[in-house]
């Protein structure tokens, strides 16, 4: 069981794509963070 999860996560670390798809998720979110008034419209937070 442990076998097949490091595999899948190896698998996953070397795909490119994932990769790619995963920077371009956790750069959307900081984009809806950043416009969703955190610093955009609200300047309470900073």
């Amino acid at each position: 069981m442990t076998q097949r999860i490091s595999k899948f996560k190896r698998f996953v670390m070397m795909n490119p794509i994932i990769q790619f798809f995963k920077f371009i998720f956790l750069s959307f979110k900081v984009l809806l963070i950043v416009a969703g008034g955190h610093g955009g419209t609200r300047k309470e937070g900073y």
